[in-house]
């Protein structure tokens, strides 16, 4: 993203890349380049698939059974929005990969398309990159009847 410059009595306001950007990134401009490291398009994208109705929590079998165990130790927190998510962040694009489990009674293919929009529209908004793949593995459906005593550390 490039800051437009502004008058002295109206703060900065940024406007995203298009066709007409001379650096053809949007992360270069006359003034210098901005990285956006993979850590924080990886929190965006999870946070955006935590939003989704559906979406009971992120992560997969052997990353959820260590999340519940570390979550059961004293003074440890809840998961980490990031845990599930990998990211591959370019100059100018990037993908996801995310694992999920979906809480029983949701409509798989509309919780995962609504999780690859919503991902999607976070990460170009927040950070001007173009995101060209997100694959998303459904890894389990949480059951009413499913408790804490099978692993299972809670909602997201």
């Amino acid at each position: 993203m490039t800051v437009q410059p502004s008058s002295p009595s109206s703060p900065a306001r940024l406007r995203p890349a298009s066709a007409s950007d001379p650096t053809g990134s949007p992360q270069t401009t006359g003034e210098g380049t901005t990285t956006i490291a993979d850590g924080v398009v990886q929190k965006i994208a999870g946070m955006a698939a935590t939003d989704v109705p559906g979406v009971y929590r992120l992560g997969g079998g052997a990353a959820n059974a260590i999340s519940s165990l570390r979550t059961r130790l004293p003074g440890s927190s809840t998961p980490s929005v990031t845990q599930g998510i990998s990211v591959a962040v370019g100059r100018i694009e990037a993908t996801a990969d995310i694992n999920l489990t979906v809480e029983y009674g949701f409509v798989i293919p509309e919780v995962v398309a609504a999780v690859r929009g919503r991902v999607i529209s976070a990460v170009t908004r927040m950070t001007g990159l173009t995101v060209t793949n997100v694959d998303v593995t459904v890894d389990d459906v949480h059951l009413p009847t499913d408790s804490d005593s099978d692993g299972d550390s809670g909602p997201r």
